[in-house]
């Protein structure tokens, strides 16, 4: 059953703006899920440049799944962003040594949150900012502007700065028979097969086909 190339990365023929992100990614501590697109018609080279304060030594990595929709201008920001909090200044002096290189931070002094972490079928809209540590659930959605400071749970739709739940796409019982369900690692003949119903709202009707 015919279906997009995954690998593909520009699979709308002479529209360069939106891409399959994986096969743009360059950086080992990003990893993407097939079918997950970025839209940016400044160029969608920019994917990375958007993912800031992202340093190896730190060893966080940005994880999003797969058939996610990011828009233009989202921007994550890693736990390289983070100062020293507990003392009197959080200025970070070591950085520039020449007799400052002494006061580097001892371990565990840096604020550190962890993965960034992106479900499945999550819809992030334009210019939404994610901070550090964040794990936005499947099938959430981020709306535009939004300033992500917390985890969002599955099938939630946040908004604001910081974001906070607007509403539930769909009750938790419903929200978690979805995840379990996980129609976005079935087999692409399958997925193709089943449009309409990924499309609906009938959770029932997919977990029938699922088990079919």
């Amino acid at each position: 059953m015919p279906h997009p190339d995954p690998d593909n990365p520009f699979p709308l023929p002479g529209f360069a703006q939106v891409c399959f992100l994986k096969n743009l990614i360059t950086r080992p501590n990003i990893e993407v899920g097939a079918f997950t697109y970025y839209d940016d018609p400044d160029g969608v080279q920019n994917f990375e440049n958007n993912v800031l304060y992202h340093f190896p030594f730190i060893g966080d990595r940005l994880r999003i799944g797969k058939f996610c929709a990011i828009a233009r201008g989202v921007k994550f920001i890693m736990n390289g962003a983070s100062h020293q909090m507990d003392g009197i200044s959080t200025y970070p002096f070591f950085i520039f040594g020449n007799g400052w290189e002494d006061a580097r931070p001892a371990e565990g002094e840096l604020p550190y949150k962890g993965d960034t972490v992106i479900g499945n079928d999550v819809w992030i809209g334009f210019d939404a900012l994610i901070m550090p540590g964040v794990t936005i659930g499947d099938g959430a959605i981020i709306a535009a502007r939004s300033v992500v400071t917390g985890d969002v749970p599955a099938y939630a739709i946040v908004g604001g700065n910081p974001a906070r739940v607007v509403r539930a796409r769909f009750d938790a019982v419903h929200a978690g028979r979805l995840v379990t369900l996980a129609w976005w690692d079935r087999p692409l003949a399958w997925i193709t097969r089943h449009l309409d119903l990924i499309r609906g709202g009938d959770v029932d009707a997919l977990e029938r086909a699922a088990r079919n």
